[in-house]
């Protein structure tokens, strides 16, 4: 931009410069300036000014992560935010397909793949962010629920919120049984599973289970993101997925 500017400020003084020299302003007559080196300042002035203003005026360009959002599968009508349709941006995933796999940010900034659950039944709760009501409720029920569905079971509550916010948010609630993961940096998680709000940038409220094979084995995309999900429905399929 500073390049810009210094290039269209020089053009700007030689542009004053002839002006005043086939003017009156030659003459040291210009009614603006009064000599040729004045008018020569004032193209300098003009032309910073223009180069600056159509730097600004210029839009951004999209980063890697928003080419991926606007590449993406985008869908309608499926869920509400306090009662306004919202568009899901991102692939569906069905109950019965491999699930894929994503890399989140944890509580000390480690990179997290869904992948090095193998072996384990992994829960996946998607909220919007651990800073709201409902979100608290839900992932404060889970981690109640965590003992009951003992070792072979890991719950992850992802969400849009920094790093730093969720570990905040886990020490104040004494969240020890879910990992909460940052989907913040690349929303890989938020796009791979279709549950990206587009406009917002935060996650549908949604759960996955995954079977130690790592297969998706239920669906749950929670219709109105304001209410909590059917959490006996989760429950059941967790429970079954660990009897195979």
């Amino acid at each position: 931009m500073w390049i810009r500017i210094v290039i269209a400020a020089v053009a700007g003084a030689v542009a004053g410069a002839l002006l005043g020299r086939f003017t009156k302003c030659s003459t040291g007559g210009c009614p603006i300036t009064g000599s040729p080196l004045g008018l020569a300042l004032l193209g300098a002035v003009l032309g910073a000014v223009i180069a600056t203003a159509f730097s600004n005026s210029r839009p951004a360009k999209p980063t890697v992560v928003q080419d991926k959002e606007i590449a993406m599968p985008q869908r309608t009508g499926l869920v509400t935010m306090k009662g306004n349709p919202v568009v899901l941006v991102g692939n569906e995933v069905q109950s019965g397909q491999m699930a894929p796999d994503f890399v989140a940010i944890d509580n000390d900034l480690k990179e997290v793949r869904l992948s090095s659950f193998r072996g384990k039944v992994v829960v996946l709760s998607a909220v919007p962010s651990l800073d709201t009501a409902v979100c608290s409720l839900e992932t404060r029920r889970f981690n109640q629920e965590a003992a009951g569905l003992g070792d072979d079971v890991a719950i992850l509550t992802i969400s849009m919120d920094l790093p730093f916010a969720q570990k905040r948010w886990c020490g104040a609630e004494g969240i020890h049984a879910v990992k909460t993961l940052s989907d913040h940096r690349d929303a890989a998680f938020g796009m791979a599973y279709g549950v990206l709000i587009k406009d917002l940038r935060l996650l549908a409220r949604a759960v996955f289970v995954v079977d130690r094979s790592g297969r998706v084995t239920y669906v749950q995309l929670v219709k109105e993101i304001a209410t909590e999900p059917d959490y006996e429905a989760v429950l059941k399929a967790a429970r079954e997925a660990v009897g195979k």
